[in-house]
């Protein structure tokens, strides 16, 4: 397991989940059933971002990790990934100044292969002018597979031993975690797919050992405020036991 989360912090009378991961699903469907280009749902779906940021942070949560272009959406029809890099980076260069007022941390993880030159100098540009941000880490994961991540991780944990850097014992599942791109950041407590799919789609497997996980019925430009505040009472409302049980 990663970095162990704190579950139990509270926030009033509600427990607050310190990590919320979200896979923002419907953005083209959303489009399609008002008979719109799937464009504007992805457009729709940055606002969408904006909003969950802007209330994660007000309610207390510290990680809020967004799943936003996946490394099998480069299958996708050339125009829609070119719209999607596009809104990368209009994100960036709009909204990035706004969310560093606001004490946001940006973090981005996934694989760098296949990213334009001129975005992956953006994502350094921004992670290097949050860092010293100490509010809301908004962990946005672009160009992501957790099998890729993990496979990265297991050829840097066996280069480290074949170079004699540690041991092959001394390779715990902590150990292990650092060599993910998650590296420091908390396991997630939550983990909401909207849309209704019920599927992980290749997202953060090692890390959502322990995490709940919600999937309302709402397409992604559509999560308000108040779906992102039903999803936190039903994260209260659960047991977590992490393989034990209750004690008396």
């Amino acid at each position: 397991m990663s970095v162990k989360s704190d579950p139990e912090r509270s926030c009033g009378d509600a427990v607050i989940p310190q990590h919320v991961s979200i896979i923002m699903d419907g953005n083209g469907r959303w489009a399609q059933t008002r008979g719109l280009p799937r464009r504007e749902g992805h457009r729709r779906g940055v606002e969408a971002v904006k909003r969950a940021a802007k209330f994660a942070g007000e309610r207390g949560i510290k990680y809020l990790t967004l799943f936003s272009f996946s490394s099998e959406n480069w299958s996708r029809p050339p125009s829609e990934v070119e719209d999607l890099l596009n809104l990368l980076r209009y994100f960036i260069r709009r909204d990035l100044s706004d969310l560093s007022k606001n004490n946001v941390r940006i973090r981005v993880i996934g694989s760098r292969d296949r990213i334009p030159t001129d975005i992956l100098d953006m994502i350094a540009k921004a992670e290097a002018d949050t860092a010293g941000n100490t509010g809301l880490n908004l962990v946005v994961a672009f160009n992501y597979g957790s099998r890729d991540e993990i496979l990265r991780a297991v050829r840097r944990a066996a280069e480290r031993i074949a170079n004699g850097e540690i041991a092959a014992d001394e390779l715990t599942t902590e150990e292990f975690a650092r060599h993910l791109d998650t590296s420091g950041i908390p396991d997630p407590d939550l983990i909401i797919r909207t849309s209704g799919e019920q599927r992980i789609s290749n997202f953060l497997l090692w890390q959502s050992a322990y995490s709940e996980f919600l999937f309302p019925q709402v397409f992604w430009p559509d999560f308000t405020d108040q779906d992102f505040e039903d999803a936190l009472q039903e994260y209260a409302s659960r047991d977590r036991r992490y393989g034990g049980v209750r004690s008396a």
